[in-house]
């Protein structure tokens, strides 16, 4: 009996253990995914950013602002440097422009380039106009709790859905537990081999927020080369309607 009672008292203790994987003080992985992606993105958002894609030789630092609405449409206008100023990227549900003024032409940008460098740097297309969605496109799984830049935090596991037209055969995020701040992303690809590290630090007020006002993306095959965002100024769930990401404003926002 004795071993009995010791063995269905293990049975207990694996399925506390097999519970708590997958939810944290109710919460299941995608809550957690969804709540820290709510508070980088919210609603709408505009931000004011600078790009320095930095390389063993020289540095380039590029200009921008963005705009955002959920996860369904975008638009990124470069202000500087003169030679790139105007240029811009919209990206309306699953289709993504590039407006290029120095040749009075837009060009339609298909799927299979989300994984091209983005202006050079280390981020996609992808990355840039969130053609993905973290939260809808993938599901989550709570690996275990960690310490991430000296916060607590948890460390999850995305995997993309069936139908989920992603890039990434699989993404590793570090979320805040405190707070639910973005720290550390890992991006694999199919064959599970480490493409990309995105670490977000600088952790400051913007739009009435603590958030990441650094983003660090570092390339696997080339860990001597980085691109880093800095975001200037941002704001959240200001009135944008969905008109404004048009090809023809995508031409002459400002």
């Amino acid at each position: 009996m004795n071993w009995i009672k010791i063995f269905e008292r293990g049975m207990v203790l694996l399925l506390v253990l097999f519970l708590s994987a997958s939810t944290v003080t109710g919460q299941t992985a995608r809550e957690i995914i969804d709540r820290a992606n709510q508070k980088m993105q919210g609603e709408t958002n505009k931000s004011e950013m600078k790009m320095q894609i930095i390389r063993p030789d020289w540095t380039r630092e590029i200009s921008m602002k963005s705009w955002a609405k959920g996860t369904e449409y975008s638009l990124v206008l470069i202000t500087a440097p003169a030679r790139d100023e105007g240029a811009a990227f919209l990206k309306r549900k699953k289709e993504l422009w590039n407006w290029q003024p120095t040749i009075n032409r837009v060009i339609k940008m298909p799927p299979s380039m989300m994984m091209q460098s983005w202006i050079g740097s280390d981020f996609t297309n992808d990355d840039l106009v969130k053609e993905s969605s973290i939260v809808d496109d993938y599901t989550h799984k709570i690996l275990k709790d960690t310490t991430v830049q000296g916060r607590s935090a948890w460390k999850l596991e995305l995997t993309p859905t069936e139908d989920a037209a992603v890039v990434w055969g699989r993404i590793e995020a570090y979320i805040g537990k405190e707070d639910y701040i973005q720290l550390l992303f890992k991006y694999y690809d199919e064959d599970d081999f480490l493409v990309n590290t995105m670490i977000l630090s600088d952790i400051k007020d913007l739009g009435g927020r603590t958030i990441p006002g650094r983003l660090e993306m570092i390339p696997a095959e080339n860990p001597n080369q980085k691109t880093v965002i800095i975001y200037e100024n941002m704001e959240f769930n200001i009135p944008i309607e969905e008109s404004f990401f048009s090809i023809q404003n995508m031409k002459r926002v400002r």
